[in-house]
């Protein structure tokens, strides 16, 4: 009875529909065994309803807490709820390795599900990061999977892993040692968090690489080790490891659901974009969110329950669980949600049309939409013994994510500021943004961040978006004078620049922890440990133009 009315009050509070079940009854710890003997704990949580369709959960994060709350919602909405923790997780056997067992795993719990009296022939999938990765695992395979609810997740984190080429150490250092302390002492755990995670601090900020891991969670990761180790373009390892070759093949309708601040957006959004290039009619959510930002899983919950409703009706295209079905709310495919004060809007497709608007680099800190002009180059030192911090933006943990006020880094000599005038009136920057950065440096190996910020009438400097680039010998063009040009991909951005409001675009040489920071050595990712300080030159003149490419929309 209290589960009951924890369910209901829940439900009210994420403004989920009135349950359809008037009972859910719920057998915990299956043990569905895979080809190899191995058993996967499994709980099911099933509706009073006959006929009703399965929504799968596979999960390393457990089944208790959250997750057990969300099987019995999903089940008292009218789902068979299956939440199946992953191998080597939480009772399950075997050893988890990111990544590698999910498709052989996915596929024997699928025949499990087939094999169930309950089982009405169809089952779609639910869940966020890992649990997206799940998804893709299977999605090019299994006939009777008829819907997917894809939340901050993406086919591949291959490319996210090594962003720009870089190495995201925040994300993977912090998420090593988010598993390592689910095998903890609860109370152990809520020490550690109390004191502010020091020694993950302490593995952040280490040298080598190859070492952090020890230092933040007092043991050898094997993936981290691996990830150190397999970080070059097309390396054999990854091939096993990520689920973007078959996207083409998924004829499976896909629900995505992402943030402006997430981790994996720039991987996410070109899973939609090849969805749609194989004739695929996805759709997309995009909100003011980070990675684990708290409205992020009461919206993905309530477009979920939307989209798994419509597409795991029956074969006759009946209703599921004998109970009327409701409109799905979404009439456009694309939602997102504009910054700058503006809200949701509803789109035919990602990205909208926009006119690609160049705001060149000027003297004097300048930014501005005009020609560039003659002018000598700004420059800075980066020392990575002192690295430029990384400040808001995507990060794994929610509190310290999203859209900060950047005066502090802003205030360091090694970020060069470039700032454009009062906006005369708003200016609306929507889809891909990119920029082209001509500079010149002591040494061939360093890095480039560049992000874009709006200033508001105080002064305060917001980050919009932003991306890293890792530069070595021969990866771009070089000219005699030794300048090359870079080209940047920025995360993608729905914000609108309100009238008396700046456009800011920061360049600097890192954002550590959030990407590893470029010894500027050379030496391999894992073992450097040799720092090499040096200085960039930013050239902004007509026959080295620097700029940042906004793609504007009339609003």
């Amino acid at each position: 009875m209290i589960d009951g009315l924890v369910v209901r009050a829940a439900g009210r509070l994420l403004g989920l529909p009135p349950a359809r079940a008037r009972r859910v009854r719920t057998t915990m710890k299956i043990k569905v065994r895979v080809r190899d003997g191995v058993p996967l704990l499994t709980d099911h949580y099933a509706p009073d309803l006959p006929g009703a369709p399965t929504v799968l959960i596979r999960t390393p994060y457990g089944r208790g807490g959250p997750i057990r709350l969300l099987g019995r919602l999903l089940a008292a909405q009218g789902f068979h709820a299956v939440v199946q923790s992953c191998r080597g997780t939480f009772g399950s056997g075997g050893r988890f390795e990111p990544f590698v067992h999910e498709r052989t795993d996915g596929l024997d719990t699928v025949d499990w599900l087939r094999r169930q009296p309950w089982y009405a022939g169809r089952f779609g999938m639910f869940g966020a990061s890992y649990q997206g990765f799940v998804q893709w695992a299977l999605a090019a395979e299994v006939p009777d999977l008829r819907a997917m609810v894809a939340v901050v997740t993406a086919a591949s984190t291959r490319d996210s892993t090594y962003a720009g080429g870089s190495f995201s150490l925040d994300t993977v250092l912090t998420w090593a040692e988010l598993l390592e302390a689910q095998t903890v002492p609860w109370l152990a755990r809520q020490v550690e968090l109390r004191r502010g995670q020091p020694r993950l601090l302490a593995g952040l900020a280490h040298l080598p690489l190859a070492e952090a891991d020890r230092v933040a969670t007092g043991g050898t990761v094997r993936f981290f080790q691996e990830w150190l180790t397999h970080h070059t373009p097309g390396a054999d390892y990854w091939r096993s490891r990520v689920f973007d070759a078959r996207i083409a093949e998924v004829t499976t309708p896909v629900a995505m659901v992402s943030g402006w601040h997430d981790i994996f957006l720039p991987a996410q959004l070109a899973d939609y974009a090849a969805l749609r290039a194989a004739g695929g009619r996805p759709s997309l959510t995009v909100g003011p969110w980070t990675h684990g930002s708290p409205g992020l899983f009461g919206a993905a919950l309530r477009e979920g329950l939307a989209w798994l409703r419509t597409h795991l009706a029956d074969d006759r295209g009946a209703p599921s669980g004998s109970v009327a079905h409701p409109a799905h709310p979404r009439v456009a495919p694309v939602r997102i949600h504009v910054g700058g004060g503006v809200g949701w809007r509803d789109l035919p497709d990602w990205p909208p049309p926009a006119t690609r608007t160049v705001w060149h680099l000027c003297p004097d800190a300048g930014l501005s939409p005009d020609p560039p002009v003659p002018s000598a180059p700004d420059e800075f030192w980066y020392d990575p013994a002192d690295p430029t911090p990384s400040l808001g933006g995507p990060l794994l943990v929610a509190q310290r994510a999203g859209a900060v006020d950047n005066r502090p880094v802003e205030a360091r000599p090694d970020v060069l500021l470039y700032t454009g005038d009062p906006l005369g009136a708003a200016l609306e920057v929507i889809g891909p943004v990119t920029a082209e950065i001509h500079v010149r440096s002591d040494l061939a190996h360093f890095d480039l961040f560049l992000r874009l910020c709006d200033v508001d009438r105080r002064g305060r400097s917001w980050n919009v978006c932003d991306g890293l680039v890792r530069v070595e010998p021969g990866r771009f063009p070089v000219d005699a004078a030794g300048v090359l040009r870079v080209p940047v991909t920025l995360w993608p951005v729905a914000h609108r620049f309100r009238p008396g409001h700046r456009v800011r675009l920061q360049v600097s040489g890192g954002a550590h922890p959030r990407y590893a920071r470029n010894p500027g050595t050379g030496e391999p990712l894992g073992s450097a440990v040799g720092l090499r300080a040096g200085r960039r030159e930013i050239l902004h003149e007509p026959g080295y133009p620097s700029a940042v490419f906004l793609p504007t929309t009339s609003g």
